[in-house]
């Protein structure tokens, strides 16, 4: 089959964003805390050190970073606080005590694999033939800690990539709860094992939608009252509110500069493989599904991230007994009115998912088990169903002997894609000398794929470490299958 593999992108520690820096808070001589200790020998240095501090500081970090003073303010902002009532400050010795208090996290340090790839909003200014496209990717930094970064560029007629130039900077969005559905509130709590006593207390005063300053003022009413409020359930419902966000960034940043850090509880540790997909309704809209594992050091969730621009991404838990494990990918489109996707609900099968909710997910069948040498320890999607002449193109991975990854494909029925109707007998990818070496050898792996014309656009992560590209004619792949059906 002809192929062709082009550009690799490797990991690049020089990609840094800012956070927070808050020491512990522990006390020192039983006075106070080391945030206040800080605070006090800033608050003592001369004006004229402030000065010359500062004026280093913006040389040094004011190029790495967009709007480097406004970072400060924010860092000043977090600690403001804890400074004494009536004291005044310099506007330069508030942004020296907000250097203070942040730092840089390297977003790249170790990897940045496992892609995803779609079909960009806006396909204008373009020469005839070609689509715009936006590719997301794992990005993993200190810690082994994972975020969600973007990259763009084009496909042209021929199939050729043209990735934009990287902007320098990289930067975390604006972090505001959201609205929050009751129902969906509550069937997470129960699948929690949340007392649910307690929670109508919490939820039955609040309306069918409610922000989270009506929930707090809720569990501060019960929280007044200890015999009807479960202090492990309250704790539950402050987890569940943390885990659902919306992010937003700057309307003038450049896609590649917006990084989806890990904000919520349950991804503490990380926001891993997120599977974008081009989602159209059947009025025709158009939003854009993830999902992505998230993981809090000890435990996975899958959650999805939905956004119509990608300037603004709302974070979402997923519910119901299919939401159990890694894998999760939407079809394009609902298939009989309803919601499908692909999962791996027993972690080493593929299962067919649907729902009535995009956020509630209970019915799931086995439709593919492994059956293939290459593929005997465990399977799964990489990334959303893509609709074709001859059914739904699902890529797979398989892992086989020396817990190698490798991706083969296959054929859903378009109309009843619970029935597989074509699998290639041989993977269409294995690691090749070229990809096998890296943080976790002997790995290719994807999130998704793109078709535009007559060719398949694959970015997969090698060995957990970087991304490939390979193309090659979907026509062939399809003739291939068709010669191999089940």
């Amino acid at each position: 089959m002809n192929q062709k593999i082009s550009h690799r992108l490797l990991p690049d520690a020089s990609r840094v964003i800012t956070k927070p820096f808050l020491p512990g808070e522990e006390k020192f001589s039983g006075v106070a805390s080391r945030v206040e200790i800080i605070l006090c020998r800033v608050l003592a240095l001369p004006e004229a050190e402030v000065t010359s501090l500062l004026a280093r500081l913006l040389r040094d970090f004011g190029s790495r970073h967009r709007d480097y003073e406004q970072i400060l303010e924010s860092g000043f902002a977090n600690v403001a606080h804890h400074l004494s009532h009536g004291v005044e400050l310099t506007r330069e010795r508030g942004l020296l005590i907000g250097a203070y208090f942040t730092h840089e996290f390297s977003i790249e340090a170790a990897a940045l694999f496992n892609p995803s790839i779609v079909a960009a909003p806006d396909q204008s200014a373009l020469q005839p033939g070609e689509l715009r496209f936006i590719m997301s990717a794992r990005a993993v930094g200190e810690g082994h800690l994972s975020s969600i970064e973007f990259r763009t560029g084009i496909v042209d007629a021929d199939g050729g990539i043209v990735l934009d130039p990287l902007s320098p900077y990289a930067m975390t969005g604006h972090r505001e709860t959201p609205i929050y559905d009751k129902q969906l509130f509550s069937t997470k709590l129960t699948e929690l094992g949340a007392d649910m006593t307690s929670v109508a207390g919490v939820l039955e005063p609040l309306p069918a939608e409610f922000s989270y300053k009506q929930l707090s003022a809720s569990i501060g009413r019960i929280e007044k009252d200890h015999s009807r409020g479960s202090v492990e359930t309250l704790r539950l419902i402050h987890w569940l509110s943390s885990s659902n966000y919306v992010v937003t960034f700057p309307g003038d940043s450049q896609l590649a500069e917006r990084v989806i850090f890990p904000a919520g509880p349950n991804e503490s540790r990380g926001m891993e493989d997120a599977r974008f997909v081009r989602f159209i309704d059947d009025d025709g809209s158009v939003t854009y599904y993830a999902t992505y594992t998230a993981f809090d050091g000890v435990n996975i969730l899958p959650q999805c991230i939905v956004t119509k621009d990608f300037l603004s991404f709302r974070i979402e838990t997923l519910n119901g007994s299919g939401a159990r494990n890694k894998g999760m990918a939407f079809f394009p489109r609902r298939i009989d009115g309803r919601y499908a996707m692909l999962g791996r609900c027993d972690a080493e099968s593929i299962f067919l998912m649907t729902s009535d909710n995009v956020r509630l997910w209970n019915r799931a069948e086995k439709i593919h088990v492994h059956m293939r040498s290459w593929e005997l320890v465990q399977m799964g999607n990489c990334g959303s169903p893509i609709e074709t002449a001859d059914g739904w193109l699902v890529l797979t991975h398989g892992v086989g002997p020396m817990r190698r990854y490798s991706i083969g494909a296959m054929l859903l029925d378009i109309d009843d894609p619970r029935r597989v109707v074509a699998q290639l007998p041989e993977p269409l990818l294995l690691p090749s000398e070229a990809d096998r070496n890296g943080y976790v050898p002997n790995v290719v792996y994807s999130c998704g794929s793109l078709v535009h014309r007559d060719h398949l656009v694959l970015p997969y992560g090698f060995s957990d470490f970087g991304i490939a590209f390979m193309t090659l004619s979907l026509g062939e792949l399809l003739e291939s299958l068709r010669a191999n059906q089940v």
